[in-house]
């Protein structure tokens, strides 16, 4: 006689983000005007390991959790705007049969609405500051024109004038290897800086899997060689219609001016037919929030957390 094992079902059917869901993703990530930097493959892929992201297709929606510290957490289901309110009933369906509140991170304006729309049940809905996209006009990021951006200007020149030699580059398999070494190197003074950081980690492992195959990711990136080293190096891709986001940007900061000048030249070879340029968040590091804030963005993309009630 057979045994018969019945299994309570699942809401959803979440499976672990890997590789081969790069088509799937595009083709959400690209079904509508999204301005969040997380909603890409290339994002979700690099940050996967250390959020346990899953995710799961249902009935021409794409759901998206993930888990940090010890915290469950669904991300903006992508979809049609007529197929939200069922989506936000099932991830409610899902969090109750796992016995977790239903908690949203990281969504943008357009689905806050959604969840105050929602009629079974009110959430609590707050701005995640530290999560923001800062945004700049590509045309202002390749001149560095006006009073503004006077100094980002000034350290440029600076740089072309003590390194005339330096020759910009887009990234290509040769260049790849370089830029793993630079990785290293920036691995090792940020280590010594915060021995106890484990996102350093995490980070380092993200750029080198997609250094590693960088024609699989389709991304535009850019280095600079100096005296045969790679001293800055940089990658992205569009984000939407009219903004490419950029999602690492590196150089040695002990050469004054390296980090204006990969910004500059990557904007300008790769990305000058675009309006906006994303350059993700600060995440309420002080330093990182100050650096931003002084290419003087011309908005910002607000993301906000909420909390079934």
């Amino acid at each position: 006689m057979l045994d018969i094992v019945f299994r309570r079902m699942i809401a959803i059917d979440f499976h672990a983000l890997c590789k081969e869901d790069k088509l799937l993703l595009d083709r959400y990530c690209r079904s509508r005007y999204y301005e969040n930097s997380h909603l890409n493959f290339t994002n979700l892929f690099m940050w996967r390991e250390p959020y346990q992201i899953k995710l799961c297709e249902e009935h021409d929606v794409l759901y998206m959790i993930c888990t940090f510290g010890g915290r469950l957490m669904a991300l903006q289901p992508l979809g049609a705007e007529e197929k939200m309110q069922e989506a936000i009933h099932k991830l409610a369906d899902y969090f109750g049969e796992v016995g977790e509140p239903l908690f949203f991170s990281g969504i943008e304006k357009d689905f806050v609405r959604e969840l105050e729309f929602y009629p079974e049940a009110d959430f609590d809905i707050k701005a995640d500051r530290d999560n923001f996209d800062y945004v700049y006009l590509a045309e202002k990021l390749i001149s560095l024109s006006g009073r503004k951006l006077h100094s980002k200007k000034n350290h440029l020149n600076a740089f072309r004038k003590l390194y005339p030699q330096a020759e910009y580059l887009p990234i290509d398999d040769e260049i790849v290897t370089l830029c793993k070494i630079e990785l290293n190197n920036w691995y090792k003074l940020r280590l010594a800086d915060a021995p106890d950081d484990p996102f350093i980690g995490w980070e380092r492992k993200a750029i080198m899997e997609v250094l590693s195959d960088f024609r699989y990711f389709d991304l535009e990136g850019g280095a600079i060689r100096l005296d045969g080293r790679i001293v800055a190096f940089t990658f992205g891709e569009q984000l939407n219609k009219d903004t490419a986001v950029i999602h690492v940007e590196k150089a040695d900061p002990d050469i004054r001016g390296a980090y204006p000048a990969i910004n500059q030249g990557f904007v300008e070879s790769a990305w000058s037919k675009m309006t906006y340029i994303n350059r993700e968040e600060d995440m309420g590091h002080e330093g990182l929030r100050k650096a931003k804030e002084s290419y003087k963005p011309e908005k910002m993309i607000e993301k906000f957390n909420a909390r079934m009630l």
